[in-house]
């Protein structure tokens, strides 16, 4: 019924409110993606190799670079670690002999190109240039801590034939390599791929 009167007729359909959008995000997107674009041609300009490192928390992202430390030549590895909080890991790798410098990032769950960038000043800072590299790696922060906070109840296994079928989905021409730290299966390869 009416709200307006009494009138015993059917209430109008309201009239649909106009879309509007707040290009906001974009804007953010957009000087990230040119910051992250000017520091891809440095790394390309100084011949150095940069991977970016991203896993859930505990999945073994530094027990990997400590066993990578143990084959290759350190003085032409650094690394950048992101971490909520703590500077854990980055001690751990400089114990294991590499180069290795602290990004915390606070309530940010990803290291974003300003914050890489500050890196690579921490870097400049201890002695090392871009150019002395061979590889530098990006330990991002674990993808999964921004829902950490969450009840996410029993831990969840690891089915290897639904991951290759996902990467087979998502990114046909990707290339896998298994390894793991713990017996060092497959890090030869992965070595060979870093660095060639």
């Amino acid at each position: 019924m009416c709200r307006d009167c009494s009138c015993g007729q059917p209430a109008p359909e309201p009239l649909p409110e106009p879309t509007r959008q707040l290009p906001l995000h974009t804007a953010l997107l957009q000087r990230n993606d040119a910051q992250a674009a000017g520091l891809r041609q440095r790394f390309e300009a100084a011949g150095v190799t940069v991977v970016n490192l991203l896993s859930s928390p505990g999945s073994g992202k530094t027990a990997l670079l400590e066993a990578l430390a143990k084959r290759l030549d350190p003085t032409g590895l650094a690394v950048i670690v992101g971490d909520l909080a703590t500077d854990n890991d980055a001690r751990r790798l400089q114990a294991a002999g590499l180069t290795a410098v602290q990004i915390t990032t606070g309530q940010a769950c990803h290291l974003e190109a300003p914050m890489v960038a500050e890196g690579l000043h921490r870097l400049h800072h201890q002695g090392i240039s871009l150019e002395q590299l061979e590889l530098l790696v990006i330990e991002n922060v674990g993808n999964l801590v921004c829902p950490g906070a969450y009840d996410l109840a029993e831990a969840v296994g690891f089915d290897r034939a639904a991951a290759h079928a996902a990467i087979a989905r998502v990114a046909p021409h990707a290339r896998v390599l298994e390894t793991s730290a713990r017996s060092g299966a497959g890090l030869d390869a992965l070595i060979n791929a870093l660095v060639r």
